[in-house]
């Protein structure tokens, strides 16, 4: 009866656990499964989506804050001065900050910005004349005539293209005024989550690690580690980065004479946060202000822009950044543009260290799949045929 046992064991294993292709079948059922019952009962989870939204902008903002304070926090813990005093020192700290920005640089900002959104609709017409000024010159006519080229339709495009995007600007304005209540919301409920993550946040795994078996404990605190550790890198160098490129372009619009400095330089650090894509957004403002200007302003801008992308890449990211994320250029580009499409704004934020989030349980998982099942583990025909070839 045992052999008989051992013997289905056996076979089981052999066709089913360590057949690659029949698991991978299993797996995908398992998966569609999922999906249908989710589906079908998806009305039972609205109220945790309508709870998930709410809390989901504060608890990031809280996490950010934290992976940025906690290291200041464990240093002055480490001076023997108490936990919750660190804190409520580091946020005095934060208030008179604020205070200062509030009093002195909120206002000169709030001017900038009031005068570009009135100046912004005569910035795109002066664009749109410039581009039907070129569209009707003489080498633009020779051109088309030898690319055969329709231009009026081209310049037509162009037009409608640019009232467009005047017109998505004041949308994108009104649905920003429609945000600022979550915003405010969420800055409300921060300090309150803030201090509890920086007073208890060490506690968290092993908090969490008590409701797991205690087989999967040692590597689930493994996961946390390594996800804490790339969260943590990854947020506290990319606005070390932002921070610098801003400073780099302030400077270099100061240099050139460019119009609202400041405010495009804030622009450039805020969207310099979103890796590769977030310069190309950046630029645009900056652009449309340089060719109404003139075109030497644009060439100016053009170098600016270039040395400090060039600083950007090839000094100040590397050393603070280094490749900790070890993830492809192409990857995060797609990976971004995915989230975009799916989830918007937010969705851009959060793609690199969502990724990296998925990356490493993902890792884990298939390590685990590895030590688990007999699917890679090399035959010895397969070794001796490394061997031969190695020699």
């Amino acid at each position: 009866m045992e052999n008989s046992r051992h013997f289905k064991s056996e076979m089981f294993k052999k066709f089913i656990l360590n057949n690659r292709f029949v698991l991978f079948l299993l797996v995908l059922l398992l998966i569609g499964i999922n999906i249908l019952i989710f589906r079908e009962v998806s009305f039972i989870f609205t109220p945790f989506e309508v709870l998930f939204k709410t809390v989901l902008l504060p608890i990031i903002m809280a996490a950010v804050f934290y992976y940025l304070l906690n290291p200041i926090v464990n240093y002055l813990e480490k001076l023997k001065v108490k936990r919750v005093y660190s804190i409520l020192l580091l946020y005095i700290l934060i208030i008179g900050l604020i205070s200062i920005l509030i009093v002195s640089v909120i206002p000169f900002l709030r001017e900038q910005v009031m005068s570009l959104v009135q100046k912004f609709p005569q910035y795109a017409r002066d664009v749109e004349a410039l581009i039907e000024q070129i569209v009707g010159s003489k080498f633009v006519y020779e051109a088309q005539k030898t690319l055969n080229i329709d231009v009026a339709d081209l310049a037509n495009n162009i037009s409608t293209q640019v009232t467009k995007l005047v017109n998505n600007t004041w949308t994108g304005i009104g649905t920003f005024v429609g945000v600022v209540k979550d915003f405010l919301l969420a800055l409300i409920i921060l300090p309150f989550i803030l201090f509890y993550l920086l007073k208890d946040g060490m506690k968290l795994p092993s908090y969490i690690l008590k409701f797991l078996p205690i087989p999967l404990r040692s590597q689930s605190f493994e996961v946390m580690k390594e996800i804490n550790s790339s969260i943590s890198l990854y947020i506290r160098g990319q606005i070390i980065v932002s921070f610098c490129i801003g400073i780099l372009m302030f400077i270099g619009f100061l240099i050139i004479g460019l119009e609202y400095a400041s405010l495009l330089a804030l622009i450039a650090a805020f969207t310099s946060v979103v890796p590769y894509l977030g310069p190309a957004i950046a630029i645009t403002p900056a652009l449309i202000i340089a060719i109404v200007t003139s075109p030497i302003m644009l060439l100016k801008l053009i170098i600016v822009w270039t040395v400090v992308q060039l600083i950007e890449g090839k000094f100040i990211s590397p050393q603070i950044m280094g490749r900790n994320l070890h993830i492809h250029p192409i990857t995060i580009i797609f990976v971004i543009l995915t989230a975009g499409n799916l989830f918007g704004v937010k969705g851009v934020i959060l793609a690199v260290p969502g990724y990296a989030i998925l990356k490493v349980i993902a890792t884990h998982l298939f390590e685990w799949v590895k030590t688990r099942s007999e699917l890679y583990k090399e035959n010895k025909i397969d070794s001796l045929e490394q061997n031969n070839e190695t020699n």
